[in-house]
């Protein structure tokens, strides 16, 4: 069997690909792939693994020799799935792969906003501590944790993985009916819990129901203190209106990892906003690239391959 990884170099280069030479008898690793090489790369291929180059439809249908495609990530949305189940080019991703990894960033993000890290950070470097009349800063008012509610879209392992982190802090932690799906979830709408909550984290994938989940009506129902944190996908918040809301002081903090263009070659409102004095944190989508993380990735997808490399004995 003839493999061919079309963008090693999202996994890293301090990442050990053995186990995926191990498990076939030919292994072709380019670390990017541009669009026009995928053709070529592919050829006479029988297995292609990816990140995030995308696998069309017509990509596809001139592929007569491929038969499984094993994504290095969850999501699937750069692969044509109706075309591949058409021509029985079966799709095997990974997932769970970096639980630890994005709840420690979520946390990250939310300890820094708490503490408007961002703000006393540049009041530091531009001398205002140097000037104090005080010992200290008192100028951003902080927000602790402990009795403090925070509210989880997503009930997956790794919802469940921040609210086991953010109890340690003492907080109270409700995870919200899944969006869409509300009247048949037990659990409290994200639009009844609004009003309430004092920190809301994203952990749920990209959707009709879930595109612009948090928009300028659902911020507005929020407490001015609020911290929002998006480590899921971008897109899930209508960062324009979270932009304007932590501009006029109605949100607290704003925190994602994730933009719905990536990469940003065009820039980003958010990035652009990170030169103004906000308690604003932006990160390159980087919450799940622990080396631990990393390595899981490469270990789940050499099982991916073992089970569909047994299925066909």
């Amino acid at each position: 069997m003839k493999a061919v990884i079309l963008d090693a170099a999202s996994l890293g280069d301090d990442i050990d690909l053995s186990p995926l030479h191990a498990a076939v008898d030919s292994l072709e690793v380019h670390a990017h792939t541009a669009i026009d090489e995928r053709q070529a790369r592919l050829d006479n291929a029988d297995i292609a693994i990816t990140n995030k180059v995308v696998l069309d439809g017509d990509l596809l249908a001139s592929l007569p020799d491929l038969k499984l495609i094993c994504v290095l990530a969850t999501g699937t949305n750069n692969i044509d799935m109706e075309t591949a189940q058409a021509r029985g080019i079966e799709v095997r991703n990974v997932s769970a792969y970096g639980t630890a990894s994005v709840a420690q960033h979520t946390l990250m993000l939310m300890l820094a906003l708490a503490n408007r890290l961002p703000l006393y950070m540049r009041d530091v470097a531009a001398g205002r501590w140097n000037d104090s009349a005080l010992f200290c800063l008192l100028d951003h008012r902080t927000l602790q944790l402990a009795d403090k509610h925070l509210v989880i879209v997503g009930h997956g392992e790794l919802g469940r993985a921040v609210a086991q982190l953010a109890e340690a802090f003492g907080m109270r932690v409700t995870f919200a009916a899944r969006p869409g799906n509300e009247a048949q979830d037990s659990r409290p709408s994200l639009a009844s819990l609004a009003g309430e909550l004092d920190v809301l984290s994203l952990h749920c994938p990209l959707t009709e129901q879930t595109r612009h989940l948090v928009d300028a009506e659902m911020l507005a129902r929020f407490k001015p203190s609020a911290l929002l944190l998006n480590c899921a996908r971008g897109g899930i918040i209508d960062e324009s209106a979270a932009l304007d809301a932590l501009r006029g002081g109605s949100l607290g903090g704003l925190g994602v990892d994730s933009l719905p263009q990536e990469p940003p070659r065009e820039g980003h409102a958010l990035i652009s906003a990170m030169h103004e004095a906000l308690n604003l944190i932006v990160t390159p989508h980087s919450a799940w690239i622990s080396p631990e993380a990393r390595a899981n990735v490469v270990s789940l997808t050499r099982d991916n391959l073992h089970q569909w490399l047994a299925s066909r004995a």
